[in-house]
């Protein structure tokens, strides 16, 4: 374990208006215990899962591959200042670590594939091949498979987004050989049940008025989909429908 409490300062928050101190969850919970290496952040849209796993990152020191905004007209000043009002725990001291958006994974793959033409040594660290040579879903499992090995801490924002359901498993599996060597911790922000189901992950919900550790079953994403596939017929129901 390399971080073990996340604390929010929500008494020194700028602003109650604005993104993303307006956000409740954010607002409403203290501090986070963090005792496992596989720890999932899950809820709704807009609960506040993603802005606190880029807020760590942002605290860790961790550099973050984005694209510019270009949409000016919305620009909140605000928006990336919550990880001045968070502090993390080091267990042992810092150590280096990434955070993976699939949402830019394609840019950063052109970089470092770029870099490992220049250097095939680097081939190594993102799993032997060039990365966008191959699907996005499998350039994504080589790029995990290449880089979690390296002793850090890894935070994820919904990494399912590309994978199927078959690569969602294969991810799993990979993340309990990982776990097993004992070099890598992990944060990940999910809607899927599938990568939730990790054997004696922690699960924080943001479906909670606070942020709440909960277990497997009683997350809101196994509860709706076990309901989904034992009847599906309500939920294709039009409830504007007057049939």
């Amino acid at each position: 374990m390399y971080i073990t409490e996340v604390v929010l300062h929500s008494d020194r928050y700028p602003t109650e208006r604005y993104y993303p101190f307006n956000v409740p969850t954010l607002r409403k919970t203290s501090h986070l215990v963090l005792d496992k290496p596989v720890v999932f952040f899950v809820g709704e849209n807009g609960s506040g899962k993603s802005t606190l796993l880029e807020a760590i990152t942002h605290k860790c020191g961790i550099h973050m591959w984005c694209k510019p905004k270009r949409h000016i007209s919305h620009d909140n000043p605000y928006e990336t200042l919550l990880a001045r009002y968070i502090d993390v725990t080091w267990a042992n001291g810092h150590v280096p670590g990434s955070l993976f958006r699939a949402e830019t994974f394609r840019d950063l793959a052109d970089f470092l594939d770029d870099v490992a033409l220049c250097d095939p040594g680097r081939l190594k660290y993102h799993g032997g091949h060039i990365l966008n040579t191959l699907s996005h879903g499998e350039g994504i499992l080589s790029y995990f498979g290449g880089r979690y090995h390296i002793k850090g801490i890894y935070l994820l924002d919904e990494p399912e987004a590309a994978l199927s359901p078959a690569s969602q498993i294969e991810f799993l599996r990979l993340l309990g050989r990982l776990e097993a060597e004992g070099q890598a911790q992990f944060i990940i922000a999910t809607h899927s049940p599938i990568l939730l189901a990790h054997p004696g992950a922690q699960i924080y919900s943001f479906d909670t008025p606070q942020i709440e550790q909960v277990d497997y079953e009683d997350t809101m994403h196994y509860r709706l989909y076990k309901q989904f596939l034992t009847d599906r017929r309500p939920f294709l129901h039009d409830e504007h429908s007057d049939d």
